[in-house]
């Protein structure tokens, strides 16, 4: 490491100002920080010295990320051979899904990196690190067979509408990997949703497929009022279902989580309250039980399709959420409310979570400001009583 920490030192007085490569210092600076920590600190004024920068939030996040992502690979490879119905082992499971879920992520990083890389050196800006995490959020919410193509271009459409033309990261009000998936529901659903885009080599049609074998997810099951053939509740949270990459195993999701709420980085207010506000529309829908999704315990819903998935990591934003206390929890209660809404009132948009969320971003901002405003009003009235 101290051959390469000489070589970048020897490398970068050319990409300072009236080196030969100037133009390319933002190139240069993200790489080096990337390997190294930053050398930069401040030179006046009060500040706070912490060693926690967005580069390391990124990577525990990253890190949080990783069980649902290795469970996809083996999720994937398992219900290809179901499909196919051959009898293999653990490893023939993980290394089919490691084949076809490592494309998707690296397509993901390169197209979304060079975007950010050209508006950084047009901007003059430095790369910033945000897109560590939504280069791999974006695989973990697609399936498995979606064309590398398609990939590329929602994740270059995500970081230039859903990011760059709002001042790149930090500015942004839309959660960029919920717009890629969004961008790809609407423009190509065909997919994004029915029962054989959830299970790699059904799409193409050319595997042997066993007779009576569904791809369906259990939301794909509800939706067509299909519920005798959902799978149970341990399967469901085990994760032994066909669906999104990263989506299926709730205990992954949950050990992610864990690591999130542990280091700080996640918002347990806001996964809390995403959990509470699915369960009291669960139970509402429960009190009335008009037809048979109704009738579906509230607190399965918990563990059905992307709902935990986006409580975790996508509802936690901490740029597109609400940033105050209270704000918080009404921001989670209502993304949590509506998503359930969404899912059972409008059975062909099962996935109500990704509009949820993405409504709830548009709505955060209001939501600080109203917070904020209470909070003076009550400080002021202390103040006038107080003063008489």
């Amino acid at each position: 490491m101290k051959i390469l920490r000489r070589k970048i030192d020897k490398l970068k007085p050319h990409f300072e100002k009236g080196g030969r490569f100037y133009i390319f210092r933002s190139t240069f600076e993200a790489i080096e920080s990337f390997l190294y920590i930053p050398d930069k600190v401040t030179s006046a004024g009060c500040h706070v010295r912490d060693n926690i920068d967005l580069k390391r939030t990124m990577s525990v996040v990253i890190i949080a990320l990783l069980p649902s992502l290795l469970f996809g690979m083996w999720n994937t490879g398992a219900w290809h051979y179901r499909a196919t119905g051959e009898a293999v082992n653990f490893w023939c499971c993980f290394w089919f899904g490691f084949n076809k879920v490592l494309p998707i992520v690296i397509v993901s990083y390169l197209s979304g990196l060079a975007v950010e890389f050209i508006f950084a050196q047009v901007r003059g800006h430095e790369v910033n690190e945000g897109f560590l995490v939504t280069g791999m959020l974006i695989p973990l919410v697609l399936p498995a067979d979606i064309p590398l193509w398609m990939v590329a271009v929602s994740t270059i459409f995500a970081v230039i509408f859903g990011k760059e033309v709002f001042g790149g990261t930090g500015m942004n009000i839309l959660n960029p990997a919920l717009t890629a998936r969004a961008f790809l529901f609407f423009a190509y659903p065909a997919w994004m949703s029915g029962d054989k885009v959830w299970v790699a080599g059904l799409k193409q049609g050319g595997e042997k497929i066993v007779d009576g074998f569904s791809g369906a997810t259990p939301l794909g099951e509800a939706a067509i009022g299909n519920f005798n053939n959902m799978p149970c509740w341990c399967d469901m949270l085990t994760g032994n279902i066909p669906g999104a990459i990263g989506e299926t195993s709730k205990i992954a999701i949950l050990i992610g989580a864990l690591i999130l709420i542990y280091t700080g980085v996640g918002s347990l207010r806001i996964m809390l309250s995403v959990f509470a506000g699915g369960l009291v529309m669960g139970l509402i829908f429960n009190i009335f039980a008009v037809n048979d999704y109704m009738r579906i315990p509230a607190w399965q819903h918990w563990l059905m399709g992307g709902f935990a998935f986006g409580a975790v990591f996508m509802a936690t934003d901490p740029v597109t959420a609400a940033q105050t206390n209270t704000g918080k929890y009404i921001y989670g209660f209502l993304t949590g409310l509506l998503a359930i809404m969404f899912r059972v009132l409008n059975p062909a948009y099962p996935e109500g979570v990704m509009l949820a969320i993405l409504l709830m971003n548009v709505f955060a901002p209001l939501i600080d400001y109203y917070v904020v405003q209470a909070n003076i009003r009550r400080r002021m009235k202390r103040a006038v009583s107080k003063g008489h």
